[in-house]
C-alpha cells in the first residue's frame, strides 16, 4: 500500500495502460456485447481496443457498473477518454486490490496451508510446521510486490493477479485431487488472459498422464471424459454471448491472438498492430526486435545484439523459428510429466513450460516473467535457494521498465526486502547441500572433470549474481551511457537476466529428469 502512493495515470495521446483498462470499462458498459471486439463507429479499435478474452471483458463490465454508480463521467462514452482524477485513480487501484483479495491471496493462503505443511518437520526439527507454513505464505506473498508495483503504480493498472490467482486455484485443486475443479479454475485463467497458455501444456499433460495411468479402459477413461466435459462446458459458458454466430466467435479469437495482424517496421524496430485500414504503433517490445526503450530478457532480444535476425528472416520465418524452438524447449518436460504424472513433476513442468515460452516465444512482454515467477513460488518449499534466486532475477529484469516509470524506490525496497526475508525465513543458504539442491545429475554430466564441490560453487555463483545485479542497478541509475550506446544499460540488464533465466530453465529440466524427492515428500506431493 505504501509503494502504491507514487501512482500517476498516463501520458497523451494514448494515456497508457491505465487508460486502456478504463476504456474497456467504458466500452463494455455502453455497447452491446456483440460490438466489444469489433471496429464500429462507436468502438474505435485503434484506441485501446479490447483484445483480451471474454472473462476480462466481463470483469471490466462489473467494474464499470461500480464506476457508473460512483461517478458517471468515468465511463461516459467517448467523452471520458483520457479521464483522470485523484478519486478515479483511487478507484482503479482499489479494483486491483479487491480482485487480488478475492482471487489471488486466498489461493496463496490455502496452498500454503494444505500443500506446503508437513515436510518442514523433517527438514527443520527445531522449526514447527506452522512457522514454516507462515514463512512460505509470507514469501509467496512477497512476489506479489511485483504484481502490486506493476498493477497499481503509474500507468500500468493491470489485473495480473486475477489470471495468476485462477491458475493457482487450479494448481491447488489438482494438488488436492480435485481434477475437475482444477480444470474449471485453469479454464477461467485462460479465458481471462490468453498468456496463461504458458501453463496450459503442463495442465494438459498432467491430467492426460493421470488418466492413462489409471487405465483408459476403466477409471482413467471416466476421468478423461469428465475433464473434457468440464472444459467444454466452462469454455461454452465463458463464450456464450459469441457462440450464436461462429463467424463472430472466430473474429474474437483473431482479435485475441493478433499474430496475423502484426507487422514489423524494420526501420524503427517497433511493432504495428493493424486494425482494418488503420495502423497503431504499440511499442517496441517483442522477440526478434528491441525497441528504443524496452528490452525483453529472452533469447531473441539477447541474440539480437550479435545477429539481427529480423534483417535475415521474414516475419513468417521468424514465427516458424520461434514456434519450433518453443516446442522443442517445452517438449522434454511435458513428455516427462506425461509418463510420470506426479504433483512434483507437475510443479517443475509448470516452471519449465512458462520459461520455455518466455525464452523462445515470438511475442513476449517484460511482465510475462510473472507467469514463470508463479511456479517458482510453488518450489520455495523444495528448492528455496534456486527459487529465491530466480524470483530476484525476475524483478531485476524489469529494472528498465521501473526506471522509465520512476519506480526506483519501490524496486529497491521490494527487492531488498524479499531477498533478505526469504533467505532468513527459509534458511536458503544453509540448505545448500548437493542433495538438497539435487545436483547429483550434474556429476554424471560432468563425469570427465574431477569431483567438484558443486554446492560451494552454487553458493558463490549466487553471491556473484546478486553483486552483478546490484552493480548494474547502481550503474543504470548513476551513470550516463555513451552517446553512441544509448541503450547500453537496458541491454546489459536484459542479457544478464536472460543468462539467469536460461540457467534456471536448464537446472529445472535437469532436476525434473533426476531422482524424485524423498519418499515422504513424494507421498505428500502425490
Amino acid at each position: 500500500m505504501c509503494v502504491a502512493r507514487s501512482c500517476w495515470a498516463g501520458k497523451t495521446p494514448m494515456f497508457g495502460d491505465y487508460e486502456a483498462q478504463r476504456h474497456w470499462q467504458e466500452v463494455t458498459y455502453n455497447l452491446p456485447v456483440q460490438e466489444w471486439y469489433f471496429n464500429t463507429t462507436k468502438n474505435d479499435l485503434n484506441y485501446w481496443g479490447l483484445d483480451y478474452p471474454p472473462l476480462t471483458a466481463y470483469h471490466s463490465l462489473i467494474c464499470a457498473f461500480v464506476a457508473k454508480t460512483i461517478n458517471p463521467e468515468w465511463v461516459e462514452l467517448h467523452k471520458s477518454r483520457g479521464y483522470e482524477s485523484p478519486a478515479h485513480k483511487l478507484f482503479m487501484r482499489a479494483t486491483v486490490l479487491v480482485a487480488d483479495l478475492l482471487i489471488y491471496i486466498p489461493a496463496v493462503v490455502l496452498y500454503c496451508l494444505y500443500l506446503t505443511e508437513g515436510s518442514s518437520k523433517k527438514r527443520f526439527p527445531l522449526c514447527s510446521a506452522s512457522f514454516y507454513t507462515l514463512a512460505s505464505f509470507l514469501l509467496t506473498m512477497a512476489i506479489s510486490s511485483i504484481l502490486y508495483v506493476q498493477n497499481i503504480i503509474v500507468n500500468r493498472i493491470r489485473y495480473n493477479g486475477v489470471s495468476l490467482g485462477f491458475a493457482l486455484w487450479g494448481v491447488l485443486a489438482l494438488g488436492l485431487g480435485w481434477d475437475a475443479l482444477g480444470s474449471v479454475a485453469f479454464c477461467l485463467a485462460l479465458n481471462y488472459k490468453q498468456m496463461e497458455l504458458y501453463h496450459a501444456l503442463p495442465f494438459f499433460c498432467y491430467l492426460l498422464g493421470k488418466s492413462v495411468k489409471l487405465g483408459l479402459m476403466g477409471r482413467g477413461l471416466f476421468l478423461l471424459v469428465r475433464i473434457a466435459l468440464t472444459v467444454l462446458v466452462t469454455f461454452a459458458l465463458c463464450w456464450l454471448p459469441f457462440l450464436s454466430d461462429p463467424g463472430q466467435a472466430m473474429e474474437v479469437v483473431r482479435r485475441i491472438f493478433p499474430v496475423a495482424r502484426e507487422a514489423l517496421d524494420k526501420g524503427t524496430g517497433v511493432r504495428r498492430r493493424v486494425v482494418g485500414k488503420g495502423v497503431l504503433v504499440t511499442g517496441g517490445r517483442g522477440s526478434f526486435w528491441a525497441g528504443a526503450v524496452d528490452k525483453v530478457a529472452n533469447t531473441w532480444c539477447s541474440l539480437n545484439v550479435l545477429i539481427k535476425i529480423r534483417s535475415i528472416l521474414s516475419s513468417d520465418s521468424q514465427m516458424y523459428l520461434s514456434f519450433a524452438c518453443t516446442l522443442l524447449a517445452v517438449l522434454p518436460s511435458c513428455v516427462r510429466l506425461l509418463t510420470k504424472p506426479t504433483f512434483w513433476q507437475f510443479k517443475l513442468a509448470l516452471a519449465n513450460s512458462s520459461l520455455a515460452f518466455f525464452l523462445f516465444s515470438y511475442q513476449v512482454h517484460e511482465k510475462s516473467i510473472l507467469l514463470a515467477a508463479l511456479p517458482a513460488c510453488l518450489l520455495l518449499n523444495d528448492l528455496p535457494l534456486m527459487a529465491i534466486w530466480f524470483l530476484h532475477a525476475s524483478t531485476f529484469s524489469m529494472l528498465p521498465l521501473f526506471l522509465k516509470d520512476g519506480l526506483l524506490v519501490p524496486f529497491v525496497v521490494t527487492s531488498l526486502g524479499f531477498l533478505y526475508f526469504s533467505i532468513y525465513l527459509l534458511s536458503a543458504l544453509e540448505r545448500c547441500s548437493e542433495e538438497e539442491l539435487r545436483l547429483g545429475a550434474y556429476h554424471k554430466l560432468l563425469f570427465c572433470l574431477p569431483k567438484l564441490d558443486l554446492a560451494w560453487i552454487v553458493r558463490w555463483k549466487f553471491y556473484v549474481s546478486v553483486s552483478v545485479m546490484a552493480g548494474l542497478s547502481i550503474a543504470a541509475v548513476a551513470l550516463a551511457p555513451p552517446p553512441h550506446l544509448p541503450d547500453l544499460f537496458p541491454v546489459l540488464v536484459s542479457i544478464a537476466s536472460f543468462s539467469h533465466f536460461l540457467g534456471t530453465f536448464i537446472y529445472f529440466n535437469i532436476v525434473q529428469f533426476s531422482e524424485p524427492p524423498s519418499r515422504k515428500s513424494q507421498k505428500k506431493n502425490n
